[in-house]
């Protein structure tokens, strides 16, 4: 029995699947701008004319990740990194809850608390719409650059991005204002600022940061195959 269990022990082991370099890294960096979002979400910042929440910039890096694995390896994997998303943001939303429930250190000073519940709390409405809008917008803007991908091959990337891009934030606005603060004031006018300005910026930045991604990519993915 004993020389039965040291030969199944010391016979070879089936090697574990490879996972490409470049999706390692990006899931990595997805999950980190997943839960940043919401936190530089509280600060609005002036970009000369348009004014817009500056969450923006981790969620259109969250456009341009997923934009740039679906290039690279596929709209199932694509679709499959902005769920598997959804964990570190419920999750990061649930340690929110239960750090906000848990009484301060006396020897906190008032401002500072005050910051941080002010800063980290919210409402469930706001929550529910940051969720919906991320995990809509997001396949959404998958499943366009893919059909597009389909339709055109592998030309025009910026093209496809940018579109993919500009439709998706669109959505999200959409979402995300109606679902957080319809009833609570008159929302014509933020969701057409918000809308102005989230598609200005993906129109300019995602184009070109998908291309570089995707380039960085494929240097990480042919240097693993090199190693």
């Amino acid at each position: 029995m004993t020389s039965e269990v040291q030969a199944a022990a010391d016979a070879p082991q089936p090697a574990a699947p490879a996972i490409p370099l470049s999706l390692f890294a990006f899931a990595i960096f997805y999950g980190g701008m997943v839960c940043i979002a919401g936190v530089l979400g509280n600060k609005q910042v002036a970009l000369g004319p348009l004014a817009v929440e500056a969450g923006i910039f981790a969620f259109l890096l969250l456009v341009v990740t997923s934009s740039s694995v679906a290039e690279l390896h596929g709209r199932a994997t694509a679709n499959r990194l902005v769920l598997i998303g959804f964990v570190p943001l419920i999750v990061s939303l649930a340690l929110s809850l239960l750090v906000l429930a848990i009484p301060a250190s006396p020897d906190m000073a008032p401002e500072r608390l005050s910051a941080f519940e002010t800063v980290m709390g919210g409402t469930p409405r706001i929550w529910l719409g940051g969720i919906l809008a991320y995990g809509l917008s997001t396949f959404l803007n998958v499943t366009i650059f893919s059909r597009l991908k389909a339709r055109e091959g592998t030309q025009l990337l910026w093209l496809r991005a940018g579109i993919a891009s500009v439709l998706s934030q669109v959505v999200d606005t959409l979402i995300f204002i109606t679902v957080a603060f319809y009833g609570v004031f008159p929302i014509a006018e933020l969701l057409l600022g918000q809308m102005l300005a989230k598609v200005v910026l993906s129109a300019l930045l995602v184009p070109p940061a998908v291309h570089l991604f995707v380039a960085i990519g494929r240097r990480l993915d042919r240097q693993q195959s090199q190693a």
